[in-house]
């Protein structure tokens, strides 16, 4: 199961992230490697592009995007993880 970081008030694509079989934690609050980062807009600044360094998970700005979208995207870049 893929593992998803995901910012707090991001709550509706939190839910349709768990409910569609993704392992969500808490982005800042996870101890192991994670799969795929979202955040809003507002956090780009603050990861600085460094969770791409770091963790080497595809970081998925959810501004401006419905949780339907978001799960595309996440979906769409973790499908070849997923099937491991």
């Amino acid at each position: 199961m893929a593992r998803v970081a995901v910012e707090r008030s991001l709550t509706h694509i939190r839910k349709m992230l768990r409910d569609n079989g993704y392992d969500v934690v808490d982005l800042g609050n996870w101890q192991n490697m994670v799969d795929a980062i979202v955040i809003t807009g507002q956090d780009v600044n603050v990861l600085n592009d460094q969770s791409k360094t770091i963790s080497g998970a595809p970081v998925i700005n959810a501004a401006g995007m419905t949780p339907q979208e978001v799960f595309h995207a996440v979906h769409t870049r973790l499908s070849p993880i997923e099937h491991r």
